[in-house]
């Protein structure tokens, strides 16, 4: 059983939530992926991918990480296109949520970009929320995403390490949003675009190669 560390983290109140395919349960109501069972080499298990914005879709797989917060396999997108309006996306499969998730991340290389996000609320590739830490600027932001435009609602400038596993957590009530980063909240922000459930789901941005680890849902 994996615990939580230094990696992205975000938060969503469950209002419809299906069978998910090769989580853990924890505890009642609450899940995680952890990447364990899944191949090296592979896609993982129970997700589908998507990409908002121009460029290829992303390579995502399971890579054996020697740091990785808990066990040794995390989700890496490897995929290094340049293209910098390019979001690849990774969803897992049957959930449906509106207020809680987390995840712990790695920014790892790009020249362009190197950050590493966490999406919900998420209606289809081109409309939904997302905040994301990126190494290169040292800041996190929290953006909404509607018919393929992203625009910034909040944004907070401070410390994101290359190579480092890092902890970022939203917590979302209704059109409150609560973005923390290693455990301190950073951004407190209001919108109302998106209130209904959606998927939650894995984000990176250009040429960012990036790893995920403890994709966590718990319904609050």
């Amino acid at each position: 059983m994996k615990s939580f560390g230094a990696i992205v983290f975000v938060s969503l109140s469950l209002f419809a939530l299906n069978i998910l395919a090769h989580p853990g349960q924890i505890k009642p109501g609450s899940w995680k992926w952890d990447f364990e069972t899944d191949s090296p080499g592979q896609p993982p298990s129970g997700f589908f991918f998507s990409k908002t914005g121009s460029g290829g879709m992303g390579k995502w797989t399971v890579s054996v990480q020697k740091d990785a917060p808990s066990g040794a396999n995390v989700l890496a997108q490897l995929d290094a296109d340049p293209t910098s309006y390019r979001f690849p996306i990774a969803i897992p499969e049957r959930i449906s949520v509106r207020d809680f998730l987390s995840v712990r991340c790695k920014p790892g290389s790009g020249k362009v970009d190197q950050a590493c996000g966490l999406v919900f609320r998420y209606l289809d590739e081109n409309n939904y929320y997302v905040t994301r830490a990126n190494a290169l600027e040292d800041n996190v932001r929290f953006y909404h995403v509607i018919a393929g435009k992203r625009s910034e609602l909040a944004s907070w400038s401070g410390q994101v390490t290359s190579g480092s596993w890092h902890e970022l957590n939203v917590n979302a009530k209704g059109d409150l949003f609560e973005i923390s980063w290693e455990g301190k909240k950073v951004i407190e922000a209001r919108d109302k675009t998106f209130t209904e459930t959606g998927k939650i789901g894995l984000w990176t941005k250009a040429d960012s190669v990036t790893y995920f680890d403890d994709l966590t849902v718990e319904a609050r």
